[in-house]
């Protein structure tokens, strides 16, 4: 099993998701930009975008299938070294945020919504790590 299947892997069990489903899809910073303006009508590459599938009429044709989460290498790498810490580190953290949009959660509903994110990316991180 590769590094980024086990650390899925272990984010899913941390998260009670054993049977769930995902793509991860690891891009540049062109590609990530095209799919947030695309999607999400923003300009720039960002880090991570989550698609659900979770959300509409037809999540329940098979309810173990989470979504999709895209991920800039680029700036992933970019960030790590901003904050003193390895690529691999900032991808871990960026593919827990993902697949915790993928749950539902969403930090730009508010600031309560924010905090209980930033809690739970903690909670599975530390999980994780130990």
């Amino acid at each position: 099993m590769t590094t980024i299947q086990q650390k899925t892997t272990d984010i899913l069990n941390a998260l009670d998701c054993h049977d769930a489903e995902l793509s991860i899809l690891i891009v540049d910073d062109p590609q990530i930009a095209i799919l947030n303006k695309k999607y999400l009508r923003r300009n720039g590459p960002t880090n991570v975008i989550a698609f659900p599938m979770r959300t509409d009429q037809f999540s329940n044709i098979n309810p173990e299938l989470l979504g999709d989460v895209v991920i800039s290498i680029e700036t992933a790498e970019k960030e790590g070294k901003n904050i003193g810490i390895s690529m691999e580190e900032r991808f871990t953290q960026l593919l827990v945020h993902g697949i915790l949009h993928l749950l539902g959660y969403d930090h730009e509903e508010s600031e309560q919504e924010a905090d209980k994110m930033e809690k739970k990316s903690a909670e599975i991180l530390k999980l994780i790590e130990s």
